[in-house]
């Protein structure tokens, strides 16, 4: 290589190497960067403070109560369905109430299915032809065949059609995951649905056992509020005292209509006051428990 070209490539590489370090002793780039490698730390340890609580043990131990609650409810069904079926009006009257309440209470989890909930606990109202719609099944039916129409005469149909759907729910009961805003969401909407319909005494408007179902609703979004107590009062200790109390509102209230053979009055038989009363202390609860998603981050 001739000397000239050595020379030339030594004052190119010395120019390069002085670039080089004029870039990294630049101060404006140094200040630039400063800040930038602040912001890229700080961004991580603020979204871990907004991430929502695990929820997989309570959603585990939610999951084996309403597993339980419709093996109870299968079990307690076929009891009612074939009473129906051998005509005996006395005994599936006795046995309806009852029997329901393994509904109410694992109703968050039961609702995710619309096409069994449909057919199993759907009012006439929710029909074009009201009581007179062929689609108006379930539960509502039977309980209009027995306690308004007094007879089990036509209503085999329906009993087997119940049973076949319960059945099926027991099935898919099993097999659903339970996402954590279904169960923190149940316990308000357990309560909400009280408040907003079932308190007027639409539920069971035929029977009038409509304070069985109250209280299922409230065990079932208690049990719920009981699963998620230590992240509650880890989160937020003056929401779970106030939802405590007014859980024991409404319990004191529920438990002044309480018969001695363990059930309840009829919900004729309560005068406006004492609705009133009992409204007022659900609807408390019921704002109470609608904040829960919020503070354990559930979407």
């Amino acid at each position: 290589m001739k000397l000239s070209q050595i020379r030339s490539n030594l004052t190119i590489l010395c120019l390069l190497a002085a670039t080089m370090t004029g870039c990294a002793s630049n101060p404006t780039t140094s200040t630039k960067e400063t800040p930038q490698a602040s912001v890229t730390t700080a961004a991580p340890a603020e979204a871990a403070s907004k991430a929502p609580v695990d929820l997989t043990a309570p959603i585990a131990e939610y999951k084996v109560y309403v597993t339980q609650e419709i093996d109870q409810l299968t079990a307690k069904t076929k009891a009612f369905t074939d009473a129906v079926i051998a005509g005996d009006l006395a005994k599936s009257q006795k046995l309806y109430a009852s029997t329901r309440v393994h509904w109410e209470r694992a109703e968050p989890a039961a609702d995710a299915f619309s096409d069994l909930d449909g057919r199993m606990d759907q009012r006439a109202d929710k029909f074009e032809l009201k009581e007179k719609d062929p689609k108006f099944t379930g539960w509502h039916r039977l309980e209009k065949f027995l306690f308004q129409d007094k007879t089990t005469t036509g209503a085999k149909e329906i009993a087997t059609q119940l049973m076949k759907d319960t059945l099926e729910l027991q099935k898919r009961i099993k097999t659903v995951a339970i996402e954590p805003k279904t169960m923190v969401g149940g316990a308000a909407s357990l309560i909400e649905e009280v408040a907003a319909n079932k308190i007027s005494g639409e539920e069971d408007r035929y029977s009038r056992t409509d304070l069985w179902d109250f209280a299922a609703n409230v065990e079932g979004s208690q049990k719920i509020v009981e699963l998620l107590r230590p992240h509650l009062e880890k989160a937020n200790p003056e929401l779970i005292k106030r939802v405590d109390s007014n859980f024991a509102k409404v319990n004191t209230g529920l438990g002044k209509y309480k018969t001695p053979d363990g059930g309840y009055q009829a919900y004729d038989k309560l005068k406006d006051p004492d609705r009133k009363d009992l409204k007022a202390a659900i609807t408390l609860l019921a704002e109470d428990l609608s904040k829960l998603r919020g503070t354990l981050g559930i979407d």
